[in-house]
């Protein structure tokens, strides 16, 4: 069943990219006590996410950040290294990269796809929320092969 508003963000761990290397972290400890802008992209330097989707957050952080939003992160089923990478070639140290490895992020909001005919296997569908508090607030899911309600201007238009 896909997570609604209201709803509280299933406890799942996410492997964060650091100095020191990967970090797991608890959506619990992560979500706990701020308001979160999180945003869901199928895979990490694929054409839309790198172009439009992650680009679009980094240019509008400040904004966010001036409405309230105390972190701004994005989700996708890569690992730490790779998410780590694409945040460095994105320049987006204002965005923090949270691997979902193995998509237990994806599966437990019931949000996961099959893009397997791409070679992509089981990954995240593209999407948004606005999590205050371990609670979502808002939730913005993309038709399939759209990119409009997920993006950094659609949510900063809805605070």
């Amino acid at each position: 069943m896909t997570i609604q508003v209201g709803d509280r963000v299933p406890s799942t761990t996410f492997v964060k990219p650091t100095e020191n290397g990967p970090e797991q972290v608890s959506s619990d400890e992560f979500f706990a006590g701020r308001k979160v802008a999180l945003f869901s992209v199928p895979g990490a330097f694929t054409p839309t996410c790198s172009a439009r989707h992650l680009p679009g957050y980094v240019e509008k952080a400040a904004e966010l950040k001036a409405k309230g939003v105390d972190e701004i992160a994005c989700t996708a089923v890569n690992d730490a290294f790779v998410m780590g990478a694409w945040g460095k070639s994105a320049d987006a140290g204002d965005i923090a990269m949270l691997a979902d490895g193995n998509g237990e992020f994806a599966k437990a909001v019931g949000l996961e796809m099959d893009g397997s005919k791409f070679g992509l296997g089981t990954r995240g569908q593209r999407f948004s929320m606005l999590v205050n508090d371990g609670v979502v607030e808002q939730l913005h899911v993309e038709a399939p092969g759209e990119f409009k309600v997920s993006s950094a201007e659609y949510l900063l238009d809805n605070l």
